[in-house]
């Protein structure tokens, strides 16, 4: 007879492998994916790093993920302010200010999810989440466009050029919290102005 797992097997193995992600987000945090490494992750979770191993193939794969699930919770915040409920221009604001201040407030993540020299499976994961981040400012711009608020333009191309714009305009100032709220007030111009908003 095959063996079948149980309904609490299967929710433990989810909860060590939520646990095991936790641990190794925790080390991206505090050190970048540098600091990432299966060893470290056995010794921050208590358990054996065969029991890593069980979940993740390697440090590709568990970097991924990591990369996936921290990256994930940012998409959502920008997201939901894109999709609130005022005119364009505010929504692009607030946005641009979400992104800066949630950077700001974990700057070796931030900069470990913008930049850090990473695995290619990383690296692409980033690519295809840039194209997220592209879809939801597009619609905005289009939004803008569409009631006047903003310049005619190509949708597509702005709001590719905000999301590269507001991703490299703070890996500099991420390493100095003297000018958080400066940073985030000239972002936010920067991005209506470059939509063609009136400010």
């Amino acid at each position: 007879m095959a063996y079948r797992e149980t309904d609490l097997v299967r929710q433990r193995k989810v909860a060590q492998k939520s646990g095991l992600l936790h641990t190794a987000e925790t080390l991206v945090r505090e050190g970048g994916f540098g600091a990432l490494t299966i060893q470290a992750v056995a010794e921050g979770a208590g358990v054996g790093v065969g029991t890593v191993y069980r979940y993740f193939s390697g440090k590709d794969e568990l970097a991924t993920e990591v990369f996936k699930r921290a990256t994930s919770r940012e998409v959502s915040a920008v997201r939901e302010v894109l999709n609130g409920n005022g005119s364009p221009a505010a929504c692009l604001a607030a946005a641009a200010e979400v992104f800066a201040v949630r950077a700001f407030a974990a700057p070796k993540l931030a900069w470990a999810l913008i930049a850090e020299p990473v695995d290619p499976a990383v690296d692409l994961a980033r690519l295809q989440y840039r194209k997220t981040y592209t879809a939801l400012f597009e619609a905005v711009v289009q939004a803008g466009i569409a009631n006047g608020e903003f310049a005619p333009q190509s949708a597509g191309l702005s709001a590719a050029a905000l999301v590269g714009a507001m991703a490299e305009s703070l890996l500099g100032p991420l390493g100095n919290r003297a000018c958080d709220a400066d940073t985030i007030a000239a972002l936010r111009l920067f991005c209506l102005r470059a939509v063609g908003a009136q400010c």
